[in-house]
């Protein structure tokens, strides 16, 4: 079968699975990616095979052992590769967000900035501790996490409630589709090729700057919709209630000093204590701020200092020697994230004592689903990359000026997006069928990651678990979601494809 038409008909199966028959991501693209294993023909696989022994990436008996193999083998093979080589680093980053949730580590890095920052850039610092959080952490998580603070400010200061759920889209959702550990620009960093530290220095300067022009958005929509302060599913009153700051809020307020910016002496770092929120006045000691962010930091750190050196001895910059090899052995994603996976445990003295020894199997749970999907999608890639779509997708963009690439990798990712809910499925199946892009580049093939997690933005809307997400925590209607969530989604897409398309002019090599 022609390649185009099988990308038509594992592209449909993937939209009519998930919309219609509701069927889970998982078996989605399982299904999917058999689908075209099965309608590969024999002379398509053989030519497959044959690039790759000319490329040095296959021996010839394996290449023929590729040939003769029947399509669910191939299937599960190119499966577990792929947990092979994201299976560790999605479950040590799970329990890492476990960790910086349930010890209040992630409360303290908000406190933290919302201190340093003070009441009128309570917006700045909301996106800058949801997109610092947004790493480890996925976005849904994160914004259980801020809704209640964004939510307390509106109350302190009566007004700007959009501004400030807008202000964790901007950083938490950015940061979710740009920057790895988080499985879809990890598993996008996989299909096309590009070098995780790579992914991860891209991500966090393309998605910083572009979480500085969602923000300019957000206070755009927040002029144009307004939305009352309502009681949420959990009965937090709204507006109605007419409390008095300080009343409510439970065990997610933050101190008034922290709010509100004053000089009032206290310090993250001599451990910041809060409310349990259980009724009976009981304090319970949260981790400074130095320990909080040690298990972000040192992952981020160790990749990216390991990426510039390789990027230095290849260029002939360096010389390799033991240090630079101990700098790539440390900086090896998997040792990495282990790293800041340990400094991750010496939070767990803060946690609840009666959850300390389910943290890890509870993370461990979450983490499952998302490694089965992640590993899915990785799998139906490899069956489209086997049936010629790379080579396919470089014959049809030959004569596309290099940049006008991007705006179609962005458009492709957006349709998947919108039709079918989920961002992360949506970024795995666009790179399956843009894989063959990199051939056409004439700049870095990061940028095309880049530009496919920004096509995962738009557009939220009712087919997003998210939209429901933060229409539920927030207290706004459907129609309200529809004027705020989906103009932002599309803004944050837009923006983070203008400076991706920027960075690739003025930097083409990285």
């Amino acid at each position: 079968m022609n390649v185009w038409w099988l990308v038509v008909l594992s592209v449909a199966v993937v939209l009519i699975s998930i919309l219609v028959f509701r069927l889970h991501a998982f078996l989605t693209l399982l299904l999917a990616g058999l689908l075209v294993a099965a309608l590969t023909g024999t002379d398509s696989l053989r030519s497959h095979a044959e690039r790759q022994v000319e490329r040095g990436k296959m021996s010839a008996p394996a290449a023929e052992s590729l040939v003769e193999s029947s399509p669910a083998n191939r299937l599960a093979s190119e499966f577990g590769e792929t947990v092979g080589k994201i299976g560790i680093l999605i479950a040590l980053a799970s329990i890492i967000g476990g960790c910086l949730l349930e010890s209040g580590a992630a409360a303290t890095i908000v406190d933290a900035m919302l201190r340093v920052s003070g009441e009128r850039r309570a917006p700045e610092a909301l996106a800058a501790s949801s997109f610092v959080l947004g790493i480890p952490v996925f976005f849904d998580t994160v914004f259980y996490l801020m809704v209640p603070l964004a939510r307390s400010l509106r109350r302190r200061v009566g007004k700007d409630y959009v501004l400030f759920l807008l202000a964790i889209l901007a950083g938490g959702s950015i940061a979710h589709s740009l920057v790895p550990p988080t499985p879809g620009p990890l598993q996008v960093a996989e299909i096309i090729g590009v070098e995780i530290g790579t992914m991860l220095i891209a991500g966090l300067v393309i998605g910083g700057c572009t979480s500085v022009l969602s923000l300019a958005a957000a206070r755009f929509i927040n002029r144009l919709v307004d939305v009352p302060l309502r009681a949420d599913e959990f009965g937090e009153g709204g507006d109605e209630d007419h409390a008095e700051p300080g009343s409510r809020d439970d065990s997610h307020r933050l101190p008034a000093s922290a709010i509100a910016g004053a000089d009032t002496g206290d310090r993250a770092d001599t451990g910041d204590r809060a409310d349990t929120g259980d009724g009976n006045g009981a304090d319970v000691r949260r981790p400074p701020i130095a320990a909080a962010l040690l298990p972000i930091a040192i992952p981020v750190v160790l990749i990216s200092a390991a990426s510039v050196v390789r990027y230095l001895i290849d260029a002939g910059s360096l010389a390799p020697g033991a240090a630079a090899g101990w700098m790539l052995r440390l900086g090896d994603k998997n040792i990495a994230i282990g790293i800041g996976c340990g400094f991750a445990f010496a939070l767990v003295r803060y946690c609840p004592v009666d959850k300390r020894r389910t943290l890890v199997t509870r993370s461990l749970a979450s983490a499952g689903n998302i490694i089965l999907i992640t590993a899915a999608g990785g799998a139906f890639g490899a069956m489209l990359r086997q049936a010629g779509i790379a080579e396919a997708v470089s014959e049809l963009t030959r004569d596309v000026p290099g940049l006008l690439l991007l705006p179609v990798a962005f458009a492709v990712t957006a349709a998947i997006r919108t039709l079918q809910g989920s961002a992360t499925v949506a970024m795995i199946t666009a790179a399956g069928v843009l894989q063959g892009f990199v051939e056409a580049l004439p700049f870095h093939p990061v940028y095309l990651a880049m530009a496919i997690g920004a096509g995962s933005k738009p557009v939220s809307w009712m087919t997003d678990s998210a939209f429901w997400v933060i229409t539920k925590m927030s207290g706004m209607t459907e129609a309200e979601g529809l004027r705020v969530i989906s103009p932002m989604s599309t803004a944050m897409g837009l923006a983070a494809l203008l400076v991706t398309m920027l960075f690739a002019a003025l930097y083409p090599a990285v």
